[in-house]
């Protein structure tokens, strides 16, 4: 398959849930990229994030899960921009989040685990209340949006020195949109 067909997974935003919000690439552009289309990539991206269900995605599960993005990005950007998420969407999360009992239940296997989730909503459950407690707690401050219209990308920057997010694409083009600007300025 053409490898636009599998689009790469992001696993370096710095929280899971981050990564999840990145299953959709450039999101506000022209061209999104969608990288959890089928119940196999669900699949896949749930198990290269630990949190491989016992029952594996379902078709109805992808729609699940895209939809559970979309309110989690609703709710990470107005937070992170120091605005107020929209009530549907604080809303839904909650809704979602109290359908989804998962107790914590640890295990020792050579090193310690929480026992897998037992479906993808248990799956999904665990990565909203991770955003939630993220955006909710002292960790928040700790969160960046990209610049790049066409990605607004949310990341962790607890050092508040970058500027883009850990996509090159995204930091090249915005470089040469800068030096661009300062010979513009320059003349």
């Amino acid at each position: 398959m053409p490898a636009e067909e599998h689009p790469a997974f992001r696993f370096d935003l710095g929280a899971t849930w981050l990564d999840f919000l990145a299953t959709k690439g450039r999101t506000f552009g022209a061209r999104p990229v969608e990288r959890i289309a089928t119940a196999e990539r669900l699949g896949d991206w749930l198990e290269r994030a630990e949190l491989a269900p016992v029952r594996p995605p379902e078709p109805a599960d992808v729609t699940r899960a895209q939809v559970l993005r979309e309110n989690l990005r609703l709710l990470a950007l107005p937070v992170v921009e120091g605005g107020t998420p929209p009530a549907g969407a604080v809303e839904e999360t909650a809704r979602f989040l109290g359908e989804q009992p998962d107790p914590v239940r640890l295990a020792v296997a050579g090193r310690l685990l929480r026992e897998p989730p037992v479906d993808t909503g248990a799956a999904l459950a665990r990565i909203a209340r991770q955003a939630v407690d993220h955006l909710t707690g002292p960790q928040r401050g700790t969160l960046a949006v990209c610049p790049e219209h066409d990605c607004r990308g949310l990341f962790t920057n607890p050092s508040g020195r970058r500027r883009w997010c850990p996509a090159p694409a995204c930091a090249s083009r915005g470089r040469v949109r800068a030096l661009r600007e300062r010979r513009r300025a320059e003349t």
